[in-house]
Formats: C-alpha cells, structure tokens, sequence
C-alpha cells in the first residue's frame, strides 16, 4: 500500500513563507512525476508544480517565481517551498504522483495566510 503524509502547512501572514514535506512510503527514485495540488474552498482542485525524476520542474503561472518544488530521492521525500505568500495562496495543499498506474494522494494539509 502507497502512502503520502503530507507535513509542513500552517497559518502565516501575508509575505510569509512555509516549508511542505511530502514522505512516500515507497522508493521513489523511479517515479517520474511528483505533484503537489492544493484546493481553496469553494473551488477545484488545481495543479500548483511538477518534478520529474530528471529534476525539470513546472509550475502554475499563479505560483511562478514564489513557489519552489524539490525531491529528495534517499528520503522519499518531495518539498514545495513557498515564499511571498499571499491570502489567495490559502487552501489545502495535497502531494500526488502515479504509480505505476494508480493515482495516489496524500490527506492535505491546509495552508492559510491571513494577518
């Protein structure tokens, strides 16, 4: 059985910055695509960044040049660093990736930036 714990969210004021952890509990020196989603109330669930096993990343035009994604093979661990937060930045974030076939996510954890 895959697992995702997702780690790292919080409350931060605007132009703050939090760290996401995303263990898997499998290697996954052989997945090729990590993701990390988030969803804001009211709203669907939107694609925020990608890495691949060969490090290429892409990210949401929202969260360009703010938001960080990394992977750390040897701890099975995928990172989303955000800096310059923003009230609209709010919502659950969630790890994703596909193996070999299946989709699997992790439980969330909510990110809200508030003063």
């Amino acid at each position: 059985q895959v697992q995702l714990v997702e780690s790292g969210g919080g409350v931060v004021q605007p132009g703050g910055s939090l760290r996401l952890s995303c263990t898997v509990s499998i290697n996954i020196f052989t997945i090729n695509e990590m993701n990390w989603y988030r969803q804001a109330a009211g709203k669907q669930r939107e694609l925020v960044a990608t890495i691949s096993d060969d490090g290429k990343t892409n990210y949401a035009d929202s969260v360009k040049g703010r938001f960080a994604i990394s992977r750390d093979n040897a701890k099975n661990t995928v990172y989303l660093q955000m800096n310059s937060l923003k009230p609209d930045d709010t919502a659950v974030y969630y790890c994703n990736i596909k193996f070999p076939f299946e989709n699997y996510w992790g439980q969330g954890t909510q990110v809200t930036v508030s003063s």
